[in-house]
C-alpha cells in the first residue's frame, strides 16, 4: 500500500526544509510524540498510544537526507506491520514557493489483511499533512 499527499507553501524550499527539519516539527507529526534520541542525522520518536485499554509504544526513525528531504520508518514490533516507511520531500516551485510531498508505504504481516489497515494509514498521512502544513504556514 502506498499513499501520497502534496501541497504548496509560500516559502522558499530552504526555509521550508529548515522548518521541517526542526525537532518540534518532527515531534508534531504524530500526536503525543516526543523525540527520545538524536544521533547524527537520525532522530527516534516515541508515541504512547492507547486503544481499547491496551497501551503501546510506537517508535519511528526520522533521517535527514542529503537532498534536503526527510525519510522515516516505523520500528516494527511484528504485530501488524512488516514494514512502514515514507518520506517528506521539499521541491522549489517558484520564487518563495515550495512543493511539499509526503509519501507513506507499508506492508502488513501475512495474517493481517491490508484492507483493515488502509483507512488508519490514510488517516495518519492526513494528520501528518495537516500538522506539517500548519507549521509551515505559520508566520
Amino acid at each position: 500500500m502506498k499513499f501520497e499527499k502534496e501541497f504548496i507553501v509560500r516559502r522558499s524550499a530552504q526555509e521550508t526544509f529548515d522548518v521541517l527539519d526542526a525537532d518540534d516539527t518532527i515531534a508534531a507529526l504524530f500526536p503525543d510524540t516526543e523525540i527520545v534520541s538524536t544521533e547524527g542525522d537520525t532522530r527516534e520518536t516515541l508515541t504512547r498510544f492507547s486503544e481499547m485499554g491496551v497501551s503501546r509504544d510506537i517508535r519511528f526513525l526520522f533521517r535527514r537526507q542529503p537532498d534536503h528531504s526527510i525519510s522515516f520508518e516505523k520500528i516494527c514490533d511484528g504485530n501488524i506491520w512488516r514494514s512502514l516507511e515514507g518520506g517528506i520531500r521539499v521541491v522549489e516551485s517558484g520564487p518563495k514557493l515550495a512543493l511539499v510531498q509526503l509519501t507513506m508505504e507499508g506492508s502488513t504481516r501475512a495474517l493481517v489483511p491490508e484492507f483493515t489497515i488502509k483507512a488508519p494509514m490514510r488517516e495518519q498521512l492526513d494528520q501528518m499533512t495537516k500538522s506539517l502544513r500548519a507549521r509551515l504556514e505559520e508566520d
